[in-house]
């Protein structure tokens, strides 16, 4: 990917994003937020237990709707590219959000499929049960024992480390700064002039 995100501006005033971006963020974000809860609740229960089948059921049902949202949101990017930012963003706070993006990007992947790895091993159909009587093929050739578990907890916090970073810097943008670039994902808007040139 270009760095044209953190070299170049959209001037005094920020691009918002489009409709088709805007829906797309704020549903993975829903999706994600609802899938941490549940990944943290269901590990409650006892084993066998039928309220942690179902949450499990909902665990790997939102893994896979996350994996397809990634897919879709990677495609809407690559033909819907993000405008860059307005000019008094520090270029240190663009390449930050860029970053932040990016990786996280590379979570909804790694993310779902490190989950679908973990529980491969115990597919005894080759198949990973659903809800509604949904199905998706397992991975074949992992073993029922496997460090794939360790792995997707791992990057589940990391994930919620990138999502702390990312709150708080559109909760700065909108109440502290107030700037443009508050703008650029509704319903926030800047309650500010638009500054000089970061840049300058």
């Amino acid at each position: 990917m270009s760095d044209y995100m953190v070299t170049e501006n959209s001037g005094p005033n920020a691009i918002r994003y489009r409709a088709i971006v805007v829906a797309i963020h704020w549903l993975t974000a829903a999706v994600v937020v609802a899938q941490i809860w549940i990944g943290f609740t269901f590990g409650d229960y006892p084993r066998g237990s039928p309220e942690r089948s179902l949450l499990f059921d909902w665990h790997k049902t939102l893994g896979a709707v996350i994996l397809l949202l990634a897919v879709v949101r990677l495609v809407v990017r690559f033909t819907n590219p993000p405008p860059p930012y307005p000019q008094d963003f520090p270029r240190w706070e663009r390449a930050l959000a860029v970053w932040n993006h990016r990786i996280f990007y590379v979570l909804l992947f790694a993310l779902p499929l490190t989950g679908l790895a973990a529980v491969s091993g115990r597919a005894a159909d080759g198949t990973v049960k659903l809800l509604g009587g949904f199905a998706i093929p397992a991975i074949p050739g992992i073993p029922k024992e496997n460090g794939f578990g360790d792995a997707h907890e791992w990057l589940v916090y990391t994930t919620i480390a990138l999502v702390v970073l990312h709150v708080g810097a559109a909760l700065k943008n909108q109440f502290m700064d107030r700037g443009p670039v508050a703008s650029r994902m509704p319903p926030f808007r800047q309650t500010r002039p638009a500054g000089p040139p970061a840049d300058a």
